[in-house]
């Protein structure tokens, strides 16, 4: 069918997406009016069919040639290197030229080859919408989520760590070719308690009744209430039924929950560890949102692997992260995160005492050598959403280019490895090296000496290739 539109020439990887898309839209009233008369209420399922045999219609290996490699590891670029990918992994890297019969060549004229970027804290079902569309109608919220998920891609972030939110169908479309946008792994609901950072519920949903009626927050899978072991253990295996790759709950107070003072350590400590018994049942992780050196404390006690934020502890508490060799995602949060909300609220009270912390925290990591990831946790603000690049760019406040990009890559990476069995993409991640996932971006220019390319995706980024499908390619326009 794709021959009869395109000819019988074979499609390349460059243009598989472009004729995908092309083939979709010129075939689905095709397909919708014949199976209309053929199997009634079917048209949806023939168009689908018909895009998923365009999207797979080409299996070529990709060559690129003679470009300068940052491996996600190191802080030098590689000399002018040649690099085939074979399906959808990293077949050959070499300085001297590849033999790649029948494989798609891109010049790289001397240009920056580089890992897909990772994104360790984002919340893919909320980043771009307001809370009211997020936790209303879920059709719409997955509408808006769909089209957030093809602009993360195109801005260079081929994979990202989804702590907190319904992102279990957004996934599934993605991996499956519906639409173009990162690896997702997923934590699904926030696992919080009554008042806890994530209870977004109101007073008027009060009192709360075992057993009883789930709110609209809980119904589309944006948070989980929960108050005593049994029910940490009833929703964190939900979350696994579902698709969950790591556990995200709530140690402490948060900035964005009217009802959860930053003060305030949430779970006890037998709650804590059911989560992390269940979680280690599944071969996984879990990651827990905590300020304070109270609530990090708690959660290390308990077992958990990765503290979120962490930007109102002391040194005492950041010493005992190192020395029990615990995971600390941080986010250089914008101050437009801050002045956005609205002065005198409660919430912006809360983030007036969080922001002073984050670039104490952040030398606290360096002093210590914590093992450190990098992340945005951009919520409701589709305008910080496209500022994902800009706020990996900040963290030159404390680190180099080198440095910051290698937690974007290679260091976030191990991280999500950290998912164990649950890893819903085997495979290296991360890095430019023979047999790793072909996850890669031709960059205009050298991000180890200006990185502030990564915040100008649209120019910077002339080819973003995610499982060794190019889904933007620049140098044909």
């Amino acid at each position: 069918m794709c021959q009869k539109f395109f000819g019988p020439q074979k499609l390349s990887k460059s243009k598989v997406v472009a004729h995908a898309v092309s083939c979709a839209a010129a075939l689905f009233f095709l397909a919708r009016s014949v199976f209309t008369l053929l199997h009634p209420g079917r048209e949806m399922l023939a168009a689908a069919l018909v895009l998923g045999l365009c999207a797979t219609a080409s299996a070529d290996d990709v060559l690129f040639e003679n470009v300068r490699i940052f491996d996600g590891k190191g802080a030098v670029l590689s000399a002018p290197s040649n690099v085939l990918v074979k399906g959808n992994v990293i077949g050959a890297i070499s300085t001297s030229p590849i033999e790649a019969e029948g494989a798609e060549r891109i010049a790289g004229d001397g240009r920056t080859l580089m890992p897909g970027l990772i994104d360790a804290h984002w919340h893919a079902m909320l980043a771009a919408s307001s809370p009211a569309e997020a936790m209303g109608d879920v059709s719409f919220a997955s509408i808006l989520a769909g089209e957030e998920a093809t602009d993360t891609l195109m801005r260079g972030f081929t994979t990202v760590r989804d702590v907190g939110g319904p992102a279990f169908g957004l996934k599934r479309a993605i991996d499956r070719g519906i639409i173009p946008g990162p690896r997702i792994y997923a934590s699904g609901a926030m696992i919080t308690v009554t008042s806890g950072h994530g209870d977004f519920r109101q007073l008027t949903d009060l009192p709360r009744r075992t057993g009883g009626l789930l709110t609209p927050m809980e119904t589309v899978g944006g948070a989980m209430v929960v108050d005593s072991p049994d029910e940490v253990r009833l929703r964190v295996r939900e979350q696994f039924m579902q698709g969950a790759v790591l556990i995200k709950l709530t140690a402490g107070g948060g900035v964005s929950s009217p009802f959860s003072p930053l003060d305030v350590t949430t779970f006890t400590e037998p709650e804590l560890r059911a989560a992390v018994e269940i979680a280690e049942n599944w071969g996984t992780y879990v990651a827990a949102h905590a300020f304070t050196s109270d609530a990090i404390r708690k959660a290390i006690a308990a077992g958990v692997k990765c503290i979120e934020h962490g930007f109102l502890m002391d040194e005492a508490t950041a010493r005992l992260i190192a020395e029990n060799d615990i995971w600390l995602s941080l986010q250089p949060l914008p101050e437009l995160m801050r002045t956005g909300l609205r002065d005198g609220s409660v919430e912006r009270a809360k983030a007036d005492e969080v922001w002073p912390g984050i670039g104490r925290t952040y030398e606290l990591a360096k002093r210590y050598k914590i093992k450190t990831a990098w992340g945005t946790d951009v919520l409701f603000s589709r305008a910080l959403a496209k500022q994902q690049g800009a706020i990996l760019a900040s963290l030159v406040r404390w680190y180099t280019p080198a440095e910051a990009l290698v937690m974007a890559t290679g260091t976030n990476a191990e991280l999500l490895a950290l998912s164990g069995q649950r890893n819903p993409y085997p495979g290296k991640l991360g890095v430019v090296e023979e047999g790793a996932l072909a996850d890669l971006l031709l960059v205009e220019g050298n991000p180890l000496e200006n990185i502030d390319l990564v915040a100008d995706p649209a120019n910077s980024f002339k080819i973003i290739m995610k499982n060794g499908i190019i889904y933007k390619n620049a140098l044909t326009q």
